[in-house]
């Protein structure tokens, strides 16, 4: 079976707003996705971005530009200007790692997170918010947020995200199929052609 390495945060909206179309990529061709969340600002800092607020204007419009278009096009809600936007994922994004680890499938619970964030305007930040997400998918919450703050989960933390800038991601998401990464939500049709043909991947 082939495998995706799926890097992204839950405080991304791209990451959102191709959620399902990723999975639904990886399911028609049977392809394992490993879910590896990653802290944007250590991926941000090797590829040269920067948080939203400090970006050029022309730019801060253009995000806006896409997040519409993209809205659209997915056919999913999403709050452009969120109440708690930007807030620290880390939590949030460490429960995932806990989830995994335990053997669980998160891909339900990453979506009621971005949901959380970018339909219903809650703080992701907030232990209360993720446990009530948790429990509504099934999980276990007291269990999982507190394998969250272990150091287990930072450690994979902190080495998602250096596998996600030794395999080039710009940001998130990022998925990356045979050593070949695709930035962007944008790219799923061309993560679609390359499992189809499969092709050789491309490198620098």
């Amino acid at each position: 079976m082939r495998t995706i390495d799926y890097y992204f945060t839950l405080l991304s909206p791209f990451a959102y707003l191709g959620h399902r179309a990723f999975l639904d990529v990886a399911s028609k061709h049977g392809t394992e996705v490993r879910f590896k969340p990653v802290s944007i600002m250590g991926v941000w800092e090797d590829s040269g971005a920067v948080p939203v607020p400090q970006r050029p204007k022309a730019r801060q419009d253009y995000r806006m530009i896409e997040l519409q278009r993209w809205r659209e096009i997915r056919g999913v809600a999403l709050t452009l200007a969120p109440k708690h936007f930007p807030t620290s994922p880390v939590l949030a994004d460490r429960t995932v790692i806990a989830m995994v680890e335990k053997g669980k499938d998160p891909a339900d619970y990453i979506e009621a997170v971005f949901q959380a964030i970018w339909v219903d305007e809650e703080d992701i930040a907030d232990e209360t918010v993720l446990a009530q997400r948790l429990a509504d998918t099934g999980h276990d919450s007291a269990e999982l947020l507190a394998a969250a703050q272990n150091e287990l989960s930072a450690e994979i933390h902190e080495r998602n995200t250096a596998e996600a800038v030794a395999a080039h991601a710009i940001g998130s998401p990022c998925y990356v199929l045979d050593g070949e990464p695709f930035w962007g939500q944008d790219r799923i049709g061309l993560v679609d052609s390359a499992l189809t043909t499969g092709r050789k991947p491309f490198s620098a």
